[in-house]
């Protein structure tokens, strides 16, 4: 898969953070297919009008980021809008609608907008409004052309969307009036407003008739009014990420439990949300503790996680990730040290820099040589050493020494990578024969047991 220069130079500089990217996943996705199978089959179904949760399980750096965040590109891929929220316990409570309302439509997505696409979508629906209303032999320079189009709006609004407040009607009708005025900044104000924000001055507001802010009470019902507005305009549905969840059990014992119950409440009215799939993601203890799901009955009840003799479906409402083994770990970084090396041939020195053609591809001859497949292979050993298999805990900090490895590379001639592994205490694992010749420990015998807790 060949991705642009900017894609490449984003996965790299997050990995440098010990962050996921949010582009380009797919180039180093490894182990994972029977996973992204099951969320592919969750997308259908939510193309094909359902309304889902789904939860992703798993310990500390198991991927559960990196799926979600794959997820949404295949989502947008698929024609979906988008929102990745991570929780936080400053201004994300769950039995605080608004709060979630907000944090949701600020980090709204499409495959054309990377965010804050909710202008974009109203605008696109619009469009298509004026494009019926051509279509049907409305003449558009005619003087009643907009007032047409303000009927239509509020017609296909509430004949798709039963209990939409009037407010939403109005506002979503004033910014189109706004717009064909030329009146910018009072349009954006009342988008700024539909989105959530509580610092709209009250002159903007006037001008659709609307008084305060959104309420925790009716946040909801504005949110199915997107979800409508967005299919309208086109796209298949939205996928809302929530990502870790476990920031919950952080919160206070009363903030904690109404969270927990506002979850509940999603879960229950998921079904009538047609085309919105939710997906949390949390850890176990936020599952499995009587802090979390497991302390609200009517929630664990409802998405319990089943597993028997050690085997797990991916299509019951918690889909469990298995955690990073150490052939995982390779193979990542073969992908991950390929990408670095193709990156830096295709965009060699321009003329009269300080290296030359020929001494840039000795450097690049040069990592390709020190960060060999067996270099990665100590690499690898040396820090999972001590884990005894669970490779979980040290993706994140692998990662980032395998990037550091190939930067330093880069940048000094006289750096050897081998030589600094001796000097941290690497010893050759006793496996180290039978990895030589080509095979690490197959850590895929059962990808659908029930997985142990680790860290992506």
């Amino acid at each position: 898969m060949s991705l642009p220069r900017r894609d490449i130079k984003h996965i790299f500089q997050k990995l440098r953070d010990g962050l996921v990217p949010e582009r380009g996943l797919d180039t180093f996705a490894t182990g994972i297919e029977k996973d992204r199978a099951e969320l592919h089959r969750q997308l259908e179904l939510v193309a094909d009008g359902e309304g889902l949760t789904k939860f992703l399980r798993g310990g500390y750096g198991c991927g559960k980021t990196f799926v979600s965040r794959l997820t949404v590109l295949d989502a947008q891929d698929r024609g979906f809008a988008t929102s990745f929220v991570v929780v936080s316990d400053n201004d994300l409570h769950f039995h605080r609608f608004d709060d979630v309302y907000r944090k949701v439509i600020s980090e709204l997505s499409t495959s054309t907008c990377p965010r804050g696409a909710l202008g974009d979508i109203i605008d696109r629906w619009i469009g298509k409004v004026e494009d019926a209303l051509i279509d049907a032999g409305a003449d558009e320079d005619a003087d009643d052309f907009d007032a047409k189009v303000r009927t239509r709006i509020e017609e296909e609004l509430l004949s798709r969307a039963s209990g939409l407040p009037d407010d939403f009607v109005r506002v979503i009708q004033t910014i189109f009036e706004l717009k064909q005025k030329g009146d910018l900044s009072n349009a954006g104000a009342l988008l700024s407003w539909l989105a959530g924000s509580g610092n709209v001055a009250a002159s903007a507001k006037r001008l659709a008739a609307v008084k305060g802010d959104i309420t925790s009470k009716v946040a909801m019902s504005y949110l199915h009014g997107i979800l409508v507005m967005t299919k309208m305009a086109g796209y298949k549905g939205m996928v809302i990420v929530i990502d870790e969840a476990e920031t919950i059990l952080r919160m206070r014992k009363d903030v904690r439990a109404k969270s927990m119950n506002g979850i509940r409440q999603i879960c229950d009215m998921s079904g009538s949300y047609h085309g919105l799939l939710w997906m949390f993601t949390g850890t176990k203890e936020f599952f499995d503790s009587r802090r979390g799901v497991a302390g609200l009955e009517p929630l664990h009840d409802r998405i319990k996680f089943i597993e028997n003799g050690g085997f797990s479906s991916r299509r019951q409402p918690q889909l469990n990730l298995s955690p990073f083994k150490e052939k995982r770990l390779y193979e990542v970084a073969l992908k991950l040290r390929d990408m670095y090396v193709t990156s830096l041939r295709q965009n060699p020195p321009a003329p009269g820099a300080a290296s030359t053609p020929a001494e840039w591809e000795a450097a690049l001859d040069r990592l390709t040589t020190l960060v060999s497949d067996e270099y990665i292979r100590m690499l690898v050993s040396f820090v999972t050493a001590g884990f005894k298999g669970d490779v979980g805990v040290v993706p994140r900090h692998f990662l980032r020494e395998l990037i550091v490895t190939m930067d330093s590379v880069e940048e000094y001639p006289e750096y050897d990578p081998t030589e600094q592994l001796m000097a941290k205490g690497y010893k050759p694992d006793p496996r180290a024969a039978a990895e030589a010749s080509g095979e690490l420990p197959n850590d895929d015998e059962d990808d659908s047991l029930m997985a142990e807790e680790a860290v992506w």
